[in-house]
């Protein structure tokens, strides 16, 4: 079980009151994503709770009766923007973790063929991060829509195309190796030196 210890529990105590620091935590499918948000909240860090493309997506694959294909994706791509804009714009002081952030949009359209809308791309500059911590692939599913991606062994490509995505945004990723949860948020805490989370038994 994981609790936050005073250190912590001070460090964003004091963050709280000044400007908003925003963090994004993002990677290409089977990445480990949903367990490092799972322990970050667990930490008592302030973060995003569902990354919003799953639902909308889900939404968007039971009006059509199937998977989402290429000339669905611009509806589909503006409404995630929307959702992520809306998430962004309502945090104003402190710390937050994203779970991925405005530009992972460049990734997927990228892998569909698509070059980025001009509402991607406005948004994208506007909106900025404070770092973008970019988790490298596991072996695992997290999920049953991640076969989608990777039923061609296309993991990887999502991956690479995420990743370029945030270095054409301007930003200069820090990646974060494979391992368990507790240990990847330990080298994200200590990458923005922030106090670990104590771990109670």
């Amino acid at each position: 079980m994981t609790s936050i210890i005073p250190d912590l529990s001070h460090a964003l105590a004091a963050a709280a009151a000044g400007p908003p620091r925003r963090y994004v935590i993002t990677g290409g499918p089977s990445s480990g994503k949903d367990d490092l948000i799972t322990a970050v909240h667990a930490a008592g860090i302030p973060c995003m709770v569902d990354e919003p493309g799953r639902e909308i997506y889900r939404k968007h694959r039971e009006r059509l009766g199937r998977h989402l294909l290429r000339e669905d994706r611009h509806e589909y791509s503006l409404e995630v923007l929307e959702a992520f804009v809306a998430e962004y714009t309502a945090h104003v002081h402190g710390i937050r973790f994203y779970n991925r952030g405005i530009p992972d949009g460049y990734g997927w359209e990228g892998f569909f063929g698509l070059k980025p809308t001009p509402e991607l791309e406005e948004a994208t500059a506007r909106f900025r991060y404070n770092a973008i911590f970019v988790l490298d692939p596991l072996d695992t599913f997290e999920d049953p829509d991640d076969i989608v991606w990777a039923k061609d062994r296309e993991i990887r490509r999502v991956h690479e195309l995420v990743v370029q995505g945030y270095y054409d945004a301007g930003y200069e990723p820090v990646f974060v190796a494979a391992d368990a949860a507790a240990a990847r948020l330990d080298f994200i805490c200590a990458n923005l030196r922030l106090p670990k989370p104590g771990r109670g038994v």
